[in-house]
């Protein structure tokens, strides 16, 4: 009998309700490990994260579709901003914004996005979020309207 096998890589990327700074250094490990056990749930394998204050990485490589990417987004999304309310991180409610980037990768690049990830502190000394992500949308060739992107506020 044949078995179907899968392996895709692909970089998550979303936002902060209102681009706000809410996710502080001293959460950021706790969040970190949190969004790794949903994906975890979820049979898929966390490559590498990072949370910035106002937006976060994800490389996740997936051995099975058996569901919607966008069900998997909503649901890292969901859980992680119940979590942090529940945990009273912030005085307010937390949310994250509508909308994501999902980039896909092959296996040669994924050491190159790894650390693309994981060195994100230093990348945006030289880089806005916003540059980031609209470079990103440039490079993958997607047709947007800036209007239609992350809210983005002059920094």
């Amino acid at each position: 009998m044949a078995t179907t096998y899968i392996q895709i890589y692909i970089q998550f990327i979303f936002a902060v309700q209102g681009r706000q700074n809410l996710i502080y250094s001293s959460k950021r490990e706790e969040l970190q490990k949190y969004i790794s056990g949903i994906i975890k749930n979820n049979n898929q394998k966390l490559l590498a994260i990072h949370a910035n204050p106002d937006h976060i990485h994800l490389l996740v490589g997936f051995n099975n579709l058996n569901f919607k990417i966008s069900d998997f987004v909503r649901d890292i999304k969901a859980n992680s901003s119940r979590f942090i309310n529940e945990e009273k991180w912030l005085n307010g409610k937390f949310n994250w914004q509508e909308g994501y980037g999902a980039f896909s990768y092959s296996k040669s690049q994924i050491d190159k996005v790894v650390n693309y990830i994981l060195n994100q502190e230093e990348h945006h000394k030289k880089k806005n979020f916003k540059e980031e992500y609209l470079e990103l949308l440039n490079k993958f060739e997607i047709q947007y309207e800036e209007k239609y992107v992350f809210e983005f506020y002059d920094d």
